[in-house]
């Protein structure tokens, strides 16, 4: 029998509109969580869907994918431009990666697979709620007080905005994020802007550079161990996840895990549980996973070194972070920001940075990039004693063969190797820094591209 589709029950406050074009698969849904107390609307497909939402404030969405006239990807995009706050969970007989991927990228909070579990149906709404009465609670403390954001990003260049934009795009939803980018672009930014500006920023953002430790101490510290788990093991410790719970967990250098850690990763990601080393009992935590990496994943994939299921489930939304060299036009920024807060940590007065002086720093490769940057220019403030930043107190190097791909190429004059350098640094440049979107433009592997660009730095 049918579920009416505009009925509801008066006792309980989470409400819940269930859409689903197969009438018993809805109605049972429908049954099992009246039972559970919620409030519950339903309707046979997306079109219906909508006019209930103009209708009647829910707290969730629930909807299957694979529907006639309106899917459920197009519902949940429509719905949260009515809605923005709304939490969307989806489901789907398809259980491949593409439609999981496809729902969190449109915003959704989770995924349910059918035929459904009802145990795992309550256990994912139960989160839901979890997550929406922290929105509320940070949107009564937004009123009572407003408070700026604690990390900035500096600079106006194209670059610069289209991480902002991203950032501002997918700091709310719940899906992984994998930053990339090389050493030293700012990615652990990013990934602290990711958190304080998400409903998470009221919970704690911790970090774990996994490169810095062997595989053993890592699971280690990643999931907690019990006491006798290992020599050492004097007492119980909670690992990074459970310190993270309600905010984010920063997996720095997400590429240099070993095989037996992306395998527990992977559990966590698809489950969202673990057992400390050495225990047995089951943990659940509610952490957003933000990891980074200067390594090309889809490269080490290729080659056995990373596993295709945990990319896919990292790589939900990604973020490039350009190397410095790509966005020269924020240089001036970025030193005028770093003259500022080593003058001051150094008790100096520095009124200048000399015109050549900020040609040198412009033109300069920056390998190191931000970072390199930001060394540079305390290693200045130190050095100045007139109150201004000359060429001679930079390094050395700053005057040594002044840029990749700044000098002009004259034709006839330059040889084809000068022409190809120009060309595939010039490409670099314009894409921001993206070796895939170079590759493309110019019609070669990303492979060689990469190996160009090695052979170009050294």
């Amino acid at each position: 029998m049918e579920a009416p589709e505009h009925d509801e029950i008066e006792s309980g406050d989470k409400r819940v509109l269930v859409v689903d074009d197969e009438a018993n698969a809805r109605a049972a849904l429908v049954a099992l969580l009246r039972e559970e107390g919620y409030q519950v609307r339903s309707a046979p497909d997306g079109f219906k869907a909508l006019g209930v939402l103009k209708e009647w404030e829910c707290d969730l969405l629930l909807t299957d994918v694979r529907m006639p006239l309106l899917d459920g990807i197009s519902l949940l995009k429509k719905a949260r431009e009515l809605r923005p706050e709304l939490l969307c969970i989806v489901m789907t007989a398809f259980s491949s990666v593409e439609s999981a991927v496809e729902a969190m990228k449109a915003g959704a909070h989770d995924y349910l697979t059918k035929p459904l579990n009802f145990d795992a149906v309550q256990l994912i709404l139960d989160r839901a709620f979890a997550r929406i009465e922290m929105q509320r609670e940070l949107v009564s403390l937004r009123h009572q007080r407003s408070m700026p954001p604690r990390t900035r990003m500096i600079g106006n260049s194209a670059a610069m905005q289209t991480i902002v934009k991203m950032i501002d795009q997918v700091a709310g939803a719940r899906a992984s994020v994998l930053i990339t980018g090389e050493s030293g672009t700012g990615k652990e930014l990013v990934a602290r802007l990711l958190h304080e500006k998400s409903s998470r920023s009221v919970g704690p953002f911790v970090r774990l550079h996994c490169a810095a430790l062997a595989e053993s101490l890592l699971e280690s510290e990643l999931f907690g161990h019990e006491k006798g788990a290992f020599t050492g093991a004097v007492g119980r410790r909670k690992g990074r996840f459970e310190e993270a719970d309600g905010g984010t967990l920063f997996l720095d250098e997400i590429g240099e895990i070993s095989q037996n850690i992306q395998v527990k990763l992977l559990r966590f990601l698809q489950e969202r549980e673990f057992e400390r080393v050495g225990g047995n009992k089951t943990i659940n935590v509610d952490v957003r996973i933000v990891a980074a990496t200067n390594r090309e994943l889809q490269e080490e994939v290729k080659k056995g070194h990373f596993r295709e299921d945990l990319y896919y489930r990292l790589n939900v939304i990604n973020i490039h972070s350009p190397p410095l060299r790509a966005r020269r036009g924020d240089i001036p920024l970025l030193v005028q920001h770093f003259v500022a807060k080593y003058a001051a940590e150094n008790a100096k007065k520095i009124e200048e940075v000399l015109p050549e002086s900020l040609e040198l720093l412009h033109d300069y490769d920056w390998p190191g990039n931000v970072r390199e940057l930001e060394n540079v220019i305390e290693r200045a403030v130190v050095l100045a004693e007139s109150g201004r930043i000359e060429g001679k107190h930079l390094p050395e190097e700053l005057n040594e063969g002044r840029t990749w791909g700044g000098g002009e190429i004259r034709i006839p004059g330059s040889t084809l190797t000068d022409i190809e350098r120009y060309t595939i640094l010039k490409t670099y440049e314009s894409t921001g820094g993206s070796t895939t979107e170079t590759a493309r433009i110019l019609g070669i592997s990303p492979r060689k591209i990469q190996y160009k660009l090695k052979e170009y730095r050294d």
